[in-house]
């Protein structure tokens, strides 16, 4: 029983692949050309402890923002399409067409209009969490059922009534799956917009360990990159977890 509710635990894939690199790679011998031991994956990352905690907060804030950004962003537009179908069938399409842009080519372009500074890496967090979200916020709004519609107006409910209480809570399990998407992008948007030019962030250590070949380096911010990932994936998690108690499972 105990070892089915560790298994079940949000942690226990961590720990287990955290235990397995511990065990396998002295045990197989790996070299560390390809996975350098776990030790000494630790020993660089206290190497430059105050340098990665730095570009930690620095590249959380860019995540942040370009995600809260892009959140508005794109639940405004979701809102806007399930309510007139013609803004659905003409601008949805471009913003499909937006999304198969490759973010290298969009990120030169932000990085002109906007320079090398925050506001570019928001921008470019900003360009890949908004389409999620607006899908998921517009399939959501569709799945509200037209009968418990049709008895809220029977009730006299007014329009705004009827999106706050009946809606919105019917979109908000489809709302979620789109937040927890795009906060994963944010943050992949937030990294690679340091590498078009920034003297701090997760994604400069990234750029700067490949560029002098510093595997261990590499793997440090490939692990912190995915710890950060983790945890504000788990945090959505959490709220939708604490307060969309309704959704089905």
């Amino acid at each position: 029983m105990r070892r089915r509710l560790f298994l079940e635990h949000p942690a226990a894939g961590i720990v287990l692949a955290v235990f397995a690199w511990l065990v396998l790679v002295p045990l197989f011998d790996v070299p560390p050309r390809y996975l350098p031991s776990l030790g000494r994956v630790i020993a660089d990352a206290a190497s430059v402890s105050s340098e990665l905690w730095n570009s930690f907060l620095h590249t959380l804030a860019e995540t942040a923002l370009g995600f809260v950004a892009g959140v508005a962003l794109g639940a405004g537009f979701g809102i806007l399409f399930a309510s007139n179908r013609f803004l659905e069938r003409s601008v949805l399409p471009l913003f499909v067409a937006l999304q198969s842009v490759p973010v290298i080519a969009f990120g030169a372009i932000v990085v002109i209009w906007f320079g090398n500074g925050i506001l570019a890496k928001v921008a470019i967090a900003l360009y890949l969490t908004f389409f999620p979200v607006s899908v998921a916020t517009l399939r959501g709004l569709q799945m509200v059922d037209e009968k418990r519609v049709a008895l809220f107006l029977s009730f006299g409910a007014s329009r705004a009534q009827i999106f706050w209480r009946l809606a919105l809570p019917t979109a908000l399990p489809s709302v979620f799956t789109g937040l927890k998407l795009g906060v994963s992008l944010s943050l992949i948007g937030a990294i690679v917009g340091e590498w078009f030019g920034d003297s701090v962030g997760l994604g400069v250590m990234l750029l700067q360990a490949l560029y002098f070949e510093q595997v261990e380096r590499v793997w440090v911010l490939i692990v912190i990159c995915g710890l950060l990932g983790a945890l504000l994936y788990g945090l959505l998690a959490f709220v939708e977890r604490k307060y969309v108690w309704w959704r089905i499972v």
